[in-house]
């Protein structure tokens, strides 16, 4: 649906009104600070830690199990050097004595690995206990300070989520009463500017924010109201101060009212 017709001077308001809202929203947000990234960034890092747990402890059930073969092994060898053991008490000769031997030497030596790799395994769980140990202190001191903080930005939103939705459906209405050009316009060097302040008003014969003065003439075509006017250097759109003073105390009372 076309919008509908509206003066120079309506629009300069519904801007002057829209800075208003926008800066009031942005007041909003910036008392979060960088909570939210804050949250995220302990959300992540917990979710880390977690993963590390989880992949500590894979490793140490396959630690276990490796334990748990090596001694499997180490009772088979056993059974075999007893058996062997029986074997060469019915030998009929030497070749046959010296080749149970040599087997029996060989299933002694698999003992000594294995238990070498038994003891190699302890040494492996005892480290990794000491890591996941560390790493549940870290959790526990991260998931405390995750709590205080998503405690803190829930608390600001509780605050001010209902106000902020309510400005933002403002701040559409003003969009919905100026053109599309002159609202990307603005958008535009809003985004451009450090405060975000994209219309201010005349302040001692100079646009709000700047040391650069306004000539006379000018000062008289922003007070006319007759035609969007912006500042040479900051690329602001300028109103009148006392435009600006009425919108001012209509948005404050608009504000007290969310």
């Amino acid at each position: 649906m076309a919008k509908k017709e509206v003066t120079v001077e309506q629009k300069l308001r519904a801007l002057y009104d829209l800075q208003l809202i926008d800066s009031r929203v942005d007041e909003i947000r910036n008392v979060r600070g960088e909570l939210p990234l804050e949250v995220e960034d302990l959300e992540d890092e917990v979710a880390g830690l977690n993963k590390r747990l989880d992949k500590l402890n894979t490793d140490l059930e396959a630690i276990d199990d490796g334990i748990k073969n090596k001694k499997n092994l180490i009772e088979e060898a056993k059974v075999l050097i007893k058996k062997y053991g029986e074997q060469q008490k019915n030998v009929r000769n030497n070749r046959e004595y010296n080749s149970l031997s040599k087997e029996v030497e060989f299933q002694e030596l698999e003992i000594q690995l294995a238990e070498k790799h038994i003891k190699e395994h302890k040494a492996q769980i005892i480290q990794k206990n000491e890591i996941i140990t560390q790493t549940k202190e870290k959790l526990a001191e991260r998931n405390e300070h995750l709590s205080h903080k998503k405690g803190e930005l829930d608390a600001i939103l509780a605050e001010t989520e209902k106000e902020e939705q309510a400005l933002i459906s403002k701040s559409e209405d003003c969009q919905n009463q100026i053109e599309e050009r002159l609202v990307s316009a603005y958008k535009r060097i809003r985004k451009n500017v450090k405060n975000g302040l994209a219309v201010v008003a005349i302040e001692r014969g100079a646009s709000g924010g700047s040391f650069f003065t306004i000539p006379p003439q000018v000062q008289m075509e922003i007070a006319s109201r007759k035609k969007i006017i912006t500042d040479e250097h900051s690329g602001r759109i300028l109103v009148d101060e006392q435009l600006a003073k009425e919108e001012r105390e209509k948005m404050e009372a608009l504000f007290a009212k969310l």
